[in-house]
């Protein structure tokens, strides 16, 4: 079995690249820059977590098209970075429109030519409130544009494996699994020191606080 893994560089994809990595005999990584205010770091955190699995197979392609879209702090300078609300109901600044289809559009071309049996994405459900192409029925619904789309020969299946988990517990199976969660980088807003305070931040810091386990990395608040 071949798979591909989208690593983002984050504790998500570092935890979703450690069960793939579980289940296949060889593993692609693709990182997908999209003109992200912390692209530069993300893609280190890639490279050092590609280098930890020994994955030779990679691909680092960027979709900056988004940043001319707009519509997200994350790309678009007129728009700020807010701190996490994780009693909002409404979807934060920081999703980026249709990101993932985008991605795993580009997962699957690559998976066709490399005859990859799967491709690996470390989507939470927990996170569906705030971005909607985080929630399942967006998977089962891109699994049925994979197989309406691609080659009758083709054998290509999304898989999700911490969806339905919370943070503490994508904590909990990365310590199992010792996945490289030193090396991952979640932070919105810096290359440098990750600020505590942004969505992403803030939802890693109480997981890790949940499953009682020290964040390996530094934080400026």
């Amino acid at each position: 079995m071949k798979a591909i893994v989208l690593v983002s560089g984050g504790m998500d994809s570092c935890v979703t690249a450690a069960i793939a990595a579980r289940e296949n005999e060889e593993l692609a990584f693709l990182h997908i820059s999209y003109g992200q205010l912390t692209e530069m770091r993300e893609r280190q955190a890639f490279k050092d977590i590609a280098d930890h699995y020994s994955v030779e197979q990679r691909l680092d392609v960027s979709i900056e098209y988004l940043t001319r879209i707009g519509g997200s702090s994350l790309t678009d300078s007129n728009i700020t970075v807010t701190d996490a609300d994780l009693d909002s109901k409404e979807i934060p600044t920081s999703y980026v429109p249709f990101r993932n289809a985008n991605m795993l559009a580009i997962a699957t071309s690559w998976a066709e030519v490399i005859s990859a049996n799967a491709i690996y994405i470390g989507a939470v459900a927990e996170d569906s409130s705030g971005y909607p192409d985080c929630r399942p029925e967006f998977y089962a619904a891109f699994q049925e544009t994979i197989n309406t789309g691609t080659k009758p020969d083709t054998n290509i299946e999304i898989r999700t494996p911490i969806i339905e988990l919370s943070k503490a517990e994508i904590v909990k199976r990365g310590v199992e699994l010792q996945a490289p969660l030193r090396l991952t980088w979640s932070c919105y807003r810096s290359n440098d020191l990750a600020c505590g305070t942004c969505d992403s931040c803030v939802l890693r810091l109480r997981g890790f606080d949940i499953a009682d386990v020290e964040d390996p990395i530094a934080y400026e608040i």
